[in-house]
């Protein structure tokens, strides 16, 4: 197709190629193989060689059965693109932040209950009566459970939701000093904390590493090929420790938010005019 009778020719020209991309310093090019080490399965000297040689890939043994390989192949691509993903995030969505609105710690708290199954935009209409009715956390402390369902009720699943904001109030005054805790084990101690929730204000209460795994993040990391496409979120967040540095994680996750909200819809993301495309998985692959 190429014109080629001599395989090794084409490989000279190929190579040729690359090199003159990769001068313009416009375009970089990688490549690795990694060799399922479960089965044994080895390449040739000479072909190792080659494509060595030819298209600088290292051939790498690798344990497929091993999770921790995900991470492996996820942190070269990651070295070998030099973080383009974040960067293009951040150049999409520089202004990072929560969608919560809030004042006190405990409020972010409180709202991120409200809002599992339900929207930030709903949670962020039923907060300001809730906290002027509620003003302080001994208030909370103090009310009845039904009272706070009766303002939260749009939110769903309102009874379990002010059954825990009551309870969480107590127990931060009474085993906290009043203060949300700044660690995960201290965290998930609380009524309806999770590690997502954990994770959110661990990120943006303290300034500490917050790997946010909601349904957004779960979905684009995956199509985007960061994860393996798991479901589960402590996987999720367990991959994404190994390509995201923790000090980008809170505002990375974040903005997985505002793409998913933007561009990377559950059911038909827009694809055509994503800027990451051209890097990920399911947009490469997409009909145009």
């Amino acid at each position: 197709m190429l014109g080629y009778d001599d395989i090794l020719a084409l490989d000279d020209s190929l190579y040729s190629a690359k090199e003159a991309l990769a001068a313009t310093g416009v375009t970089e090019i990688a490549n690795g193989i990694w060799l399922n080490s479960d089965v044994g399965f080895t390449l040739h000297d000479a072909y190792a060689a080659t494509v060595q040689r030819y298209f600088d890939a290292q051939s790498t043994p690798l344990s497929f059965s091993d999770a921790k390989s995900v991470g492996e192949i996820n942190r070269w691509i990651s070295d070998a693109t030099h973080g383009m993903i974040p960067e293009t995030l951040k150049e999409l969505y520089p202004d990072a932040a929560c969608s919560l609105d809030y004042g006190k710690d405990y409020e972010l708290l409180f709202s991120v209950r409200l809002a599992a199954q339900c929207t930030d935009a709903r949670v962020n209409l039923v907060t300001p009566a809730l906290f002027a009715r509620y003003p302080t956390l001994e208030s909370f402390a103090a009310a009845d459970v039904d009272e706070v369902g009766r303002y939260v009720q749009s939110c769903g699943f309102w009874r379990a939701k002010a059954r825990d904001i009551v309870a969480s109030a107590q127990q931060l005054l009474a085993r906290f000093g009043g203060k949300v805790p700044d660690n995960m084990d201290d965290l998930l101690t609380l009524p309806g904390v999770g590690r997502k929730t954990a994770n959110l204000i661990l990120g943006d209460i303290y300034g500490q590493e917050g790997y946010v795994c909601d349904t957004h993040c779960i979905r684009i990391t995956g199509r985007l090929g960061l994860t393996d496409g798991s479901k589960d979120p402590l996987k999720v967040e367990q991959q994404l420790r190994k390509v995201i540095p923790p000090e980008e994680a809170n505002n990375f996750c974040h903005r997985m938010v505002l793409h998913g909200r933007a561009l990377c819809m559950a059911r038909k993301p827009d694809c055509e005019n994503c800027a990451l495309r051209a890097l990920c998985d399911y947009g490469s692959t997409a009909e145009r």
